[in-house]
């Protein structure tokens, strides 16, 4: 009883650390009430901080895909249990960027800047990138993806809950919406500084490269109706052909 206790304690720390670094996030990327955002602090050697923040940068990109494939999964829940495997998940990434956000280096130099109305109104499409990504969990399994359906599945002595596929709401537009409110949310930015272009440029990259890493997962896992949702579905822009796989051709039939 004591350790199915301690593991929802672990899992629900996990996650309110989680949530915490996802809030500092937010305002280190748009400047709004944190003591450092993406361009506080006087701006060192360019060559230098551009390695550092690579640096940073590839530390989270690392360890984000390589522990959410499944290889590594069945490797690491020999050492971790596995109803605090994406617990684990969870911290490890939440430490990972809130390294990123503490050690960032600025940049300086301005690439645009928008004033007034044009100001706010990248304010408010910032504000529902944002939106989009909290939203969008909660339209597949908000507490299963950051852990607590499984501490506490363990906890009542039940079978750990899978995730079934499902493509409610903003998933019947892109297949990845959480992923499409990151990019909107990086890129809206009425002040867009060289630190920030950085930023918004690597971590476009790093998200276009690690959705082909989980949609071969996915295609694993799913079979046949993933790749149909596939055909059916773009990657991440709305009402576009982009990143639809071309439909198999039929099979020829001999005519008798």
């Amino acid at each position: 009883m004591f350790m199915r206790v301690l593991k929802v304690a672990y899992g629900g720390l996990c996650y309110l650390l989680f949530f915490g670094v996802f809030l500092y996030a937010v305002g280190f990327v748009s400047g709004f009430l944190v003591p450092k955002a993406i361009d506080t602090g006087p701006t060192g050697p360019l060559a230098l901080s551009l390695v550092v923040d690579a640096a940073l940068l590839s530390l989270f990109a690392i360890q984000h895909s390589v522990m959410a494939r499944p290889a590594f999964k069945r490797w690491w829940t020999r050492i971790v249990p596995s109803d605090i495997e994406r617990s684990t998940y969870v911290l490890v990434s939440s430490l990972c960027l809130a390294l990123l956000f503490w050690q960032w280096r600025p940049l300086g130099g301005t690439v645009w800047r928008a004033e007034g109305a044009a100001a706010n109104l990248v304010l408010a499409i910032a504000a529902l990138g944002w939106l989009t990504v909290l939203a969008s969990t909660f339209m597949l399994s908000h507490f299963e993806l950051f852990g607590l359906a499984q501490v506490w599945a363990q906890f009542r002595e039940k079978a750990a809950p899978l995730l079934a596929f499902k493509t409610p709401w903003l998933y019947g537009l892109v297949r990845h919406p959480i992923m499409l409110g990151f990019v909107i949310a990086f890129w809206a930015a009425p002040t867009m500084s060289l630190g920030h272009l950085v930023f918004a440029v690597a971590t476009t990259g790093y998200i276009l490269v690690a959705l082909q890493f989980e949609e071969h997962d996915l295609v694993e896992r799913f079979g046949e109706t993933y790749r149909d949702y596939r055909r059916a579905v773009p990657m991440l822009i709305p009402f576009t052909k982009w990143g639809k796989p071309a439909s198999p051709a039929p099979l020829a039939t001999s005519g008798r």
